[in-house]
């Protein structure tokens, strides 16, 4: 029986790799996936230039606004990008409002600041564009010109020095917890879940769905082309089942495993060429965050977090196979298929969206009730984990019922496998099926 399991593995596996179509798919893969990390870098080579700064026209009407102005803009923006580099360039702009009108309408792409005297407000500001700006842009200048305000009405207000630098510093947070266990560091947690994690959730979930297509549509096909019957007649059913089991989840951790390595490759070429581009900021922000958290203990978190949701993936991988096999031999074709396997995507694809908004949830029952359901607690689990909503024992609990739902498929869809893998006739097919099950 080993011999014939091997043997039919072998053979599954082979219809998969060694196709043109495993090779041009891969292909395309990589050039995107190397493509999409260093796609900054490529747009830059062909003529475009993330790092052109946006030019800023200021008319200072007030003949005091402009440097405070943009001291206040530089401080800004530090403290959002916590980058060195300005975005932008600012030009102090000695015509007429309605020359700066023509100078956009001719350039297109200049910005202009007018700060007049208003002895309500202090200022009067208007900011002239060719059209929309940027949420992010217009809420860094919204918040330089509102600090330049401030400053110039402690200017006007004939303050001390002493007093106007107290109100110019900033304020130094002391932080304490009454529960020692909680860091500060988990604070950032949600931000590197919300960005990073469903980096590592989307190919799982896109993964998923390609396995159970791949099982199916081969079991499918051999019963179109009456090449079951020969299989079935030299191995049992039990053995023809497992081996596409198996062989589906081989080729899937393959798969899995160069698209890791095309994101390494991504990477080391980015690394090799140097960051030029609108992904730099990114980078430096969340790398110099992850080395803070990593440094301040939640290092020992991962050491678990990442074999235990490893573990979680392969049995989730294995329920959504032994799920694929038993409905496909339900099936008499593709399309039949299709349809019955609609609610495991639906389910899928409801654990997909949880995970994604599980910050949302904090506190929630439902939530962490969700996280024990088999076929999605592989992407919904580690997401409440690194939250710190669920706990070791939870994320245990979720690889034990795992195992025990894997377990129950295989103990009756074997049932259900013999008694379908066979059948061509859709006819009082589900009471065959229950049938099978009473037996």
């Amino acid at each position: 029986m080993t011999s014939k399991l091997n043997y039919l593995i072998g053979v599954s596996l082979k219809r998969k790799i060694k196709t043109k179509w495993f090779i041009i798919v891969n292909l395309l893969l990589a050039v995107a996936i190397i493509g999409i990390v260093n796609m900054d870098n490529i747009i830059n080579y062909f003529g475009g230039d993330f790092n052109k700064k946006q030019v800023i026209y200021v008319i200072d009407n007030t003949n005091k606004s402009f440097e405070l102005f943009s001291e206040q803009l530089e401080i800004t923006e530090k403290g959002f990008s916590q980058s060195e580099d300005s975005s932008y360039e600012l030009k102090l702009y000695d015509k007429d409002i309605e020359s700066a009108r023509k100078l956009i309408e001719k350039e297109k792409k200049p910005w202009v600041i007018v700060f007049d005297d208003d002895p309500n407000t202090t200022i009067a500001v208007t900011l002239i564009s060719e059209g929309y700006i940027d949420a992010i842009d217009y809420q860094l200048i919204s918040s330089s010109i509102n600090n330049t305000k401030v400053g110039l009405a402690i200017e006007t207000s004939n303050l001390p020095i002493d007093e106007v630098i107290n109100l110019y510093s900033s304020i130094s947070i002391e932080r304490e917890y009454l529960d020692e266990e909680k860091l500060s560091d988990e604070e950032n947690m949600e931000t590197i879940m919300s960005t990073m994690f469903p980096i590592v959730i989307l190919p799982f979930f896109l993964l998923v769905i390609f396995l159970v297509q791949m099982i199916g549509a081969e079991v499918n096909d051999e019963k179109s082309t009456r090449g079951m019957e020969i299989i079935i007649s030299n191995v049992s059913p039990n053995t023809h089942f497992f081996a596409k089991i198996v062989a589906g989840n081989l080729f899937i951790l393959l798969q899995g495993s160069l698209l890791l390595l095309f994101g390494g490759l991504g990477f080391l070429i980015r690394k090799l060429i140097g960051s030029k581009g609108f992904f730099q900021g990114f980078e430096q922000n969340y790398l110099s965050l992850i080395k803070k958290v990593l440094a301040n203990g939640i290092s020992n978190q991962l050491i678990y977090i990442i074999p235990l949701t490893l573990i979680l993936m392969i049995f989730t991988f294995l329920s959504y196979s032994l799920l694929a096999g038993i409905l496909s031999s339900m099936t008499t074709n593709t399309e039949d298929f299709q349809q019955l396997q609609s609610p495991l995507m639906l389910v899928l694809l409801l654990g997909y969206y949880l995970s994604i908004f599980a910050s949302f949830f904090k506190g929630s029952i439902f939530i962490k009730i969700f996280s024990f359901v088999p076929l999605i607690s592989a992407i919904l689990s580690p997401s409440l984990l690194i939250l710190g909503q669920i706990g070791l024992k939870e994320i245990l609990l979720s690889i034990i019922l795992n195992f025990g739902f894997n377990w129950l498929l295989i103990k009756y869809g074997l049932k259900v496998y013999k008694v379908g893998i066979l059948n061509y006739s859709s006819k009082g097919l589900w009471k065959k099926m229950f049938k099978a099950l009473k037996d």
